[in-house]
């Protein structure tokens, strides 16, 4: 399984779970399109486009760094031919750029809502459309969406429904398009960690790094979206996967590596998993 030649157009690709994927694609070969707001150091946040840039090119592959809002359909539609013209053509997406706020909708300001709907749902449909006059000329399209399983237990829903609503959101297009792509020969899935992952994201979210004590890195993330990304012939499409599952599936049956800290103790399970 290889994903050499190919090109892969990744948003939010600047750090965390977007980086990993990008470099563990690049270790194939693979023609690398960042797509992520970050253009500039921020002081709390490590990554640009231009540095992950670097570190695919290092890696083996091939990198064109692009600055994007993917809240902006018509910015995302001038990307995606970009891409295309640079590379030749655009063979998977991964629509990994991501907002979070958990928070209830008692105190949710509704500015924050529509954020986390643009960038989580509204986004995987935006950048779906642009790439797909692409994937339908790869002859393996693949898109991948990172959000979980559907899991309607109202506990997922009670803490911080809005942000639960705009997840869940981007797994059902996952499940429409990959009905709707069928006649092209495009798979869509859906991508989601077993346990928390020790990405800048959560530090921010959470306020501090203790919980990475009993997290994963982005690793097993990227090992994960490769075996996807590079299965042919939608032999796997339409599904709401977890991680480690589609990993034992193929094979795998060690994953203790992946820790961030080996004397950690108990791996935190991440959200919408019993």
């Amino acid at each position: 399984m290889s994903l050499s030649g190919k090109t892969l157009f990744i948003t939010g690709a600047s750090r965390g779970i977007g980086r990993e994927i990008a470099l563990r694609a690049a270790a194939d070969g693979a023609n690398i399109v960042i797509a992520a707001k970050s253009a500039e150091p921020h002081p709390k946040l490590e990554g640009t486009i231009h540095s992950v840039a670097e570190e695919v090119e290092a890696a083996g592959g091939r990198a064109l760094p692009l600055q994007l809002d993917v809240r902006d359909e018509s910015a995302v539609r001038e990307a995606m031919a970009r891409a295309a013209g640079h590379f030749g053509g655009v063979d998977a997406l991964v629509n990994n750029a991501g907002a979070i706020k958990l928070v209830g909708v008692e105190r949710l300001e509704p500015k924050r809502f529509d954020l986390m709907y643009q960038i989580n749902t509204r986004a995987v449909m935006v950048c779906s459309q642009a790439a797909l006059p692409y994937l339908k000329q790869s002859g393996n399209g693949h898109i991948l969406n990172l959000s979980p399983p559907l899991n309607l237990d109202p506990k997922w829903f009670a803490q911080h429904g809005p942000y639960t609503v705009t997840k869940y959101g981007m797994s059902m297009l996952t499940l429409g398009m990959s009905e709707e792509f069928k006649k092209y020969g495009i798979s869509v899935n859906s991508l989601w960690p077993r346990t928390m992952i020790a990405t800048a994201a959560i530090e921010f979210e959470l306020g501090s790094r203790d919980a990475f004590k009993r997290a994963r890195t982005p690793a097993i993330m990227a090992d994960a979206a490769h075996a996807i990304l590079s299965s042919e012939g939608r032999r796997i499409t339409g599904r709401l996967m977890v991680d480690e599952d589609i990993l034992r599936e193929l094979g795998q049956t060690e994953f203790e590596h992946y820790r961030f800290d080996p004397a950690g103790g108990s791996l935190v399970p991440d959200l919408f998993l019993d």
